[in-house]
């Protein structure tokens, strides 16, 4: 088979990979805390050829052929995205390095960049997608809204109108390559040997970023990056097919010749 058949479908594979990767950013461009993806390329090992055939041929008679383009990673790219005013004191946004904690269901800790707050059925401070705070704290029940501070001092203040009551404080935590973590729904994601470890420590301190009450932290999608990404990705999955194409014809030809 004539190898530039094999590498153009690898390069139609890897271009396929990037455009689904940037239709997905596009259609998270609204999607708060949304950190965009990216695909990483690598090229594929190589053929060592020799011109005339034999294996003890010297060195600058020898040629190297590459055999296509391959999926290195796809990773997530953790600029912050700007952050939106809402008034709304349930959501919180991290400015800087950080994630908040909490406790997924199958038992296991999972990370996320904020976004809305609520409170549980068992008074539990928890994610928008019910997933409860880690360390926990809890709201009582006389409390008609909650104060939280940059450094993450979270007081609530009771409907009688008396002094606010520090209820607990919330934690930050980062790693060494958030890039490597494993991206799960809503937003959360998951420690594994790629990203590292997890570093706990509190907001504001030790560069870790800082909390924002009342707003939310954007997508960091970028639509015209995006668009001329898709351009690039939508031109290089021509010309791979053209590639295939050419060497179609190629083989007819080869099938077609007499003697």
């Amino acid at each position: 088979m004539i190898d530039s058949l094999y590498i153009g479908a690898t390069g139609l594979q890897a271009q396929q990979a990037n455009v689904n990767a940037i239709s997905n950013n596009l259609a998270n461009v609204n999607t708060p805390a949304y950190k965009r993806a990216r695909v990483a390329f690598q090229d594929m090992f190589y053929r060592e050829l020799s011109r005339a055939g034999a294996a003890d041929v010297p060195q600058q008679l020898r040629q190297a052929v590459g055999t296509g383009v391959g999926i290195l990673s796809t990773s997530k790219v953790f600029v912050d995205g700007d952050l939106v005013k809402t008034d709304d004191l349930m959501d919180v946004a991290i400015r800087g390095d950080g994630f908040l904690e909490v406790a997924l269901p199958d038992g296991s800790l999972g990370y996320t960049r904020g976004g809305h707050l609520q409170v549980t059925k068992d008074r539990l401070l928890a994610s928008a997608d019910g997933s409860v705070l880690h360390p926990q704290i809890t709201v009582p029940a006389d409390m008609k809204s909650i104060m939280i501070d940059a450094d993450g001092k979270v007081h609530g203040l009771p409907r009688d109108g008396s002094k606010p009551v520090e209820l607990g404080r919330l934690e930050l935590v980062r790693f060494d390559n958030p890039g490597g973590l494993q991206a799960l729904s809503n937003n959360l994601y998951k420690a594994n040997a790629d990203s590292g470890e997890p570093l706990a420590g509190e907001p504001s301190q030790d560069g870790f970023g800082s909390l924002a009450q009342g707003f939310t932290e954007g997508s960091n999608v970028k639509l015209v990056d995006e668009m001329v990404s898709l351009m690039v990705a939508q031109r290089a999955y021509e010309i791979n097919a053209k590639v295939i194409q050419a060497s179609d014809e190629l083989m007819s030809m080869s099938n077609n010749l007499r003697r």
